[in-house]
């Protein structure tokens, strides 16, 4: 906040951690140009819907309980205030909220001061207009007193936007001093120690760098107290600020070593770890994955003894013009996973003989090697590619026996299942497009994850290895160089360094791959998550306990939720709409 009011500095970048009070300064910084320095003011949310909800629930409340804003920003709803939820006038200036995916909102107006607010959220391009952060800083062009205030949590390190950002600026780190020896150090992850000093992870300390002190979490919020903030480049006049949450009051390390513990067991999390605990970006081990990797994994498994760990099986087929191509999985605790079997059903599929045959496949039973018999709970069936209707025929059929119709969509953050369905072909069946890049990002991390060498007893019963990738003797070279045909590329666009999936070699086959990653969605997706937590034991979404108690040993697949009846009729002049009673 120091930075934005210094005639120095004209564009300040904070990478951060989550939680850390970057909405405050967002929201003080609105607060101190409409009530000391007047001016026109854009804040750029990651969407129009995300811009909206901050109008709402941050900006009018800041407006509602300061008497200095109250008097100046007129209510929204009172008659000609010139104010509606993503534009409030002042004397003196405006705040326009906007979308980093709207255009519009970006190039209407000159402006001085841009707010840009988790910008690693933003999409690569707002339409067809360019990157948002272009648009917005032009805006500032006319005004020789502009200021540009963008903070985020970063992401994949060499795609981060708040990254690039603070490597062009003056690279600003908070030091503190250690209370034994009084030498200034950043407050780093590493320097926090339990193992090494064998205490227990509720017992971790922070370790001095210098001297070497044990610090308690007591000594290190006296540091905080203490500390300055200190540049590591020459002044420029961008400013950037490194924020993590060893920085913050309300997170002892205690919690956060807790949480590192959990995390570390699958990439994904440990990524969420790195980006939103410790506020640096995740720099992945490789942009593929070997075939020879692959086929070090194979077990002595077969679906007819399928290990003690499986407790839920999910499918995922792929349709091709002449076949029809699924995987079957297996699922267990913390989403460690075994491939159970690979069939291809030749025949065409805009008949029905090949559509009965993939029924007694799908619905065939599996045992484990512990006696229990599973059957598939849930399929995914590709629909974007080839005999669309068909596939939309056949899933419309089968909505209770979970075979889902799904389209992949790529693209960086996207949902692995989205929250409702999309509307599909003349029967109009339920549609689900899920992110395939984001599985593939977690597919790959998996098969890059290596067994320790005490889990690798030949023999010995099964030990839980969380997240591990399990394959069959089955597994053969054509399957592995599929389930591996795609890598990673990187490219610039509107200046921004983008990472996207693509085939090895143009026309190699990935049958393996897309199975694969429909029935993991199969496994996330709608009611799949909640057998595996009833499987396991555990609660899902926190629903009614009598809900959870599914016995790890049944075959029977869970009853879709019974709609409720209708209301009765009350007395008098009433009419049914929309499941309720309302009086004529």
């Amino acid at each position: 906040m120091d930075a934005i009011t210094d005639p120095a500095v004209r564009e300040i970048w904070v990478m951060k951690s989550a939680q850390i009070g970057w909405t405050e300064i967002c929201l003080n910084t609105l607060g101190y140009f409409v009530d000391q320095d007047p001016s026109p003011i854009l804040l750029v949310q990651p969407t129009l819907d995300i811009a909206e909800a901050f109008s709402k629930d941050r900006l009018a409340p800041m407006v509602r309980d300061t008497p200095a804003l109250t008097r100046k920003i007129a209510d929204a709803k009172s008659r000609d205030s010139g104010n509606t939820l993503l534009h409030k006038q002042f004397p003196g200036g405006h705040i326009t909220l906007g979308g980093a995916n709207s255009p519009a909102g970006l190039a209407m107006r000159p402006i001085r001061v841009v707010i840009f607010d988790e910008v690693d959220k933003y999409p690569a391009s707002a339409a067809a207009s360019g990157d948002p952060i272009s648009l917005g800083r032009k805006r500032t062009t006319a005004f020789w007193n502009r200021k540009v205030l963008a903070g985020s949590t970063p992401t994949i390190k060499g795609s981060s936007r708040v990254e690039l950002g603070f490597s062009g600026s003056d690279q600003r780190f908070y030091l503190v001093p250690c209370p034994k020896c009084d030498k200034f150090q950043r407050l780093v992850w590493a320097q926090v120690k339990w193992a090494e000093l064998n205490l227990e992870p509720r017992q971790a300390v922070y370790q001095c760098v210098h001297c070497g002190a044990l610090l308690t979490d007591s000594d290190r919020r006296e540091m905080i107290l203490r500390g300055t903030w200190e540049a590591s480049k020459p002044a420029n006049g961008i400013a950037g600020f490194h924020v993590n949450e060893l920085m913050s009051p309300f997170v002892s390390i205690e919690e956060m070593v807790v949480n590192f513990l959990e995390a570390k067991k699958l990439p994904e999390t440990l990524q969420t770890f790195i980006n939103e605990s410790l506020g640096e970006s995740w720099e992945e081990e490789g942009d593929t994955v070997e075939t020879a990797g692959v086929m070090a994994r194979r077990e002595q498994y077969t679906k007819a003894s399928l290990p003690s760990g499986a407790l839920l099986l999910t499918a995922g087929t792929d349709v091709q013009d002449d076949r029809l191509e699924t995987t079957v999985w297996a699922w267990g605790t913390d989403e460690e996973a075994w491939r159970v079997e690979h069939f291809i059903l030749r025949g065409d599929p805009g008949g029905t003989s090949i559509w009965a045959e993939h029924d007694q496949h799908i619905d065939q039973r599996y045992r484990t090697d512990d006696g229990r018999e599973l059957l598939i709970e849930a399929c995914c069936v590709d629909s974007g590619g080839h005999y669309t209707e068909q596939v939309y025929r056949y899933c419309a059929k089968r909505k209770r026996k979970r075979v889902w119709a799904i389209k992949g969509i790529g693209g960086a953050n996207r949902h692995v299942w989205p929250k409702r369905p999309s509307r599909g072909g003349k029967v109009r069946v339920d549609l689900w497009v899920i992110g395939v890049d984001t599985i593939k990002d977690v597919l790959y991390g998996r098969l890059r994850k290596v067994l320790k060498p005490a889990d690798q007893l030949d023999g010995e019963p099964w030990v839980a290895t969380p997240g591990y990738v399990h394959l069959d003797a089955d597994v053969d070279q054509e399957w592995a160089d599929q389930l591996t045909s795609e890598v990673v590329v990187h490219r610039i666009s509107h200046g921004r360094r983008i990472r996207a999936w693509k085939p090895r070699q143009t026309g190699s086959r990935q049958e393996a791959l897309d199975c694969s990653v429909y029935a993991y969605a199969a496994m996330v997706g709608r009611g799949g998550g909640r057998l595996l937590a009833q499987r396991i034991g555990v609660t899902y979404k926190a629903p009614p306990r009598a809900q959870t108690t599914a016995s790890a040993e049944s075959t029977e697949r869970p009853a879709l939720p019974t709609p409720k009846p209708p209301r009765a009729r009350p007395a008098g002049s009433w009419v049914h709409r929309k499941g309720s009673w309302l009086k004529r």
